[in-house]
C-alpha cells in the first residue's frame, strides 16, 4: 500500500507540474485577487469574515484562503497552487483507499484533461474532503468520516448530496444507532464552522447562502447552452449580465429554464435518493450513486462554471465495472470538451456567442447530462454485456461458417 501510495503522489507531481507548461498557463482566468483579498482582510487588517466583509463561501473553505495570506503577498499565487497540490495528492489517495492504482491513474490525470481552471480554483479542497468521507466510512471509521463530510459541507455546500446515501449505507452496514450518531457527528462538525460566525453576524452568514443559492441562469448552464443555441438557430433575443461574480442570460425564457432545469434536477435527485434506499445499498452502489447526484447537480444547476468538474474528477473513477468504464469516457469527453473553450476562448462566449464555443457549450452540457444517465440507468451494465456477447457468439458463428 505504501508502494502505491508513493506510486498515486508521484504521479500526482508529475501531472501538477505538466499543467505549468505548454498551452496551460496561457490566457488563464483566475480568481486569486478575490481570494487574496479574503486572506490579506483576516492576516492583515483582522477583520472577521461575515462581518467586516463579505465573504461568498461558507466558512471551511477560509483555510484555503487565508493560509497563503501568512506567506510574502507576491507567494500568495504559489503557496495556494502548493495546497491544490497536496489537496489533489489527498483525493488521489483517497480513491486509491477504495479502489486501487487503475482508478489513481484516471483521477491523476484528469486535471490535463479539464486545464488550468485547477489550478486556481479552491474546489479541490471540497472534493478531497467528499471522497475522504467516503473512503474513511468504508473502512469502519465513522467519526473521522462523519467530520470530513461535515466540514466538505462547511467548505462548498455541494457535498451534503453525498450524505443521504452515506447514512443509509451506515444504516445497512452497522445498524440505525450508528447512522444517527453518524448524522448527529456530520451535524455537529458543520455547526463548528458556522456557529461562530452566524453568532457575530447572522446577516453575513445568510449573504453568503444567498450568493450561492440565488444566482441567475449562468451562459454556462444547460438551460444557458439551449438558449444560446435557441439564439443561433432561432434568432431569439438574449443578452449577458455581470451579477454574483460571473456572466449571466437575461432576456425571453431565461427564468424560464432557470425554474425548468432546476426542477428537473430536484426531481431527478429525489428519484435516485429513493432507488438507492429503497436497493440493497451496497457499497458499489454508494460510490456509484455518489457520482451520479454529484453529476445531476451539476448537469441541470442555475449554475456550471469549469471548475465544477473537479468534484466529479475523484468520484468517477470509483464507479466499478463496465459502466465505469464508460462513465469515465464521458468525464474525459466533458473534460476536454470544456478545455477547448475555457479559458482562452471563454470572451469569446460570453460577449458574442461565438458559433464554435457556442457548440462546444452545448457538446459539453449533453455530455454530463449523459454521465448522470450512464451511472443511474438501472440495468445498463447487463445491457451492455449482454450486446457484448451477442456480437461475439456472432463473430464466433461467422467463423464458424467460414472454416
Amino acid at each position: 500500500m505504501i508502494r502505491a501510495a508513493l506510486v498515486a503522489v508521484a504521479l500526482v507531481a508529475a501531472v501538477w507540474g505538466g499543467l505549468h507548461v505548454g498551452w496551460y498557463p496561457h490566457r488563464q482566468i483566475v480568481d486569486y485577487g478575490v481570494y487574496q483579498f479574503y486572506g490579506d482582510a483576516v492576516v492583515s487588517h483582522h477583520a472577521v469574515p461575515y462581518r467586516d466583509f463579505q465573504l461568498e463561501y461558507p466558512p471551511a473553505a477560509l483555510p484555503m484562503f487565508v493560509v497563503p495570506s501568512l506567506t510574502v503577498s507576491s507567494e500568495y499565487k504559489h503557496v495556494f497552487q502548493l495546497l491544490m497540490a497536496v489537496c489533489l495528492a489527498a483525493a488521489v489517495l483517497g480513491v486509491l483507499s477504495i479502489r486501487g492504482l487503475r482508478a489513481v491513474a484516471v483521477a491523476a490525470l484528469a486535471p490535463l484533461a479539464l486545464g488550468s481552471v485547477i489550478v486556481s480554483r479552491f474546489d479541490l479542497w471540497p472534493a478531497a474532503l467528499a471522497v475522504l468521507a467516503l473512503a474513511t466510512a468504508l473502512r469502519g471509521r465513522r467519526a473521522a468520516s462523519a467530520m470530513l463530510i461535515g466540514t466538505a459541507f462547511a467548505a462548498k455546500l455541494w457535498p451534503i448530496l453525498l450524505v443521504p446515501l452515506l447514512a443509509v449505507w451506515i444504516a445497512r452496514s452497522a445498524g440505525g444507532r450508528a447512522a444517527l450518531r453518524w448524522l448527529v457527528l456530520a451535524t455537529a462538525t458543520a455547526a463548528a464552522w458556522f456557529l461562530p460566525f452566524v453568532a457575530l453576524s447572522p446577516g453575513g452568514v445568510a449573504h453568503s447562502f444567498h450568493a450561492q443559492l440565488a444566482r441567475p441562469l449562468q451562459l454556462e448552464s444547460l438551460g444557458g447552452a439551449v438558449l444560446i443555441a435557441s439564439h443561433h438557430l432561432a434568432g431569439t433575443t438574449l443578452h449577458v449580465q455581470d451579477s454574483f461574480g460571473s456572466q449571466n442570460l437575461t432576456g425571453p425564457g431565461a427564468h424560464a429554464a432557470a425554474i425548468a432545469t432546476t426542477a428537473v434536477g430536484l426531481l431527478a435527485l429525489a428519484l435516485l435518493y429513493v432507488s438507492y434506499g429503497r436497493g440493497d445499498a451496497g457499497t458499489a452502489d454508494l460510490l456509484r450513486y455518489s457520482a451520479a447526484v454529484v453529476a445531476i447537480a451539476i448537469a441541470f444547476g442555475k449554475v456550471f462554471s469549469p471548475q465544477f468538474l473537479v468534484w466529479l474528477i475523484p468520484l468517477v473513477p470509483l464507479v466499478r465495472g463496465l459502466r465505469g468504464v464508460v462513465a469515465t469516457g464521458f468525464l474525459y469527453a466533458s473534460l476536454v470538451l470544456t478545455q477547448l473553450w475555457f479559458p482562452r476562448h471563454y470572451w469569446d462566449l460570453a460577449d458574442r456567442f461565438a458559433d464554435a464555443q457556442s457548440v462546444e457549450l452545448v457538446l459539453r452540457d449533453l455530455t454530463v447530462v449523459g454521465l448522470a444517465a450512464v451511472l443511474v440507468w438501472p440495468r445498463l451494465e447487463h445491457q451492455m454485456l449482454g450486446e457484448h456477447r451477442a456480437r461475439v457468439e456472432a463473430l464466433e458463428r461467422v467463423g464458424a461458417q467460414v472454416q
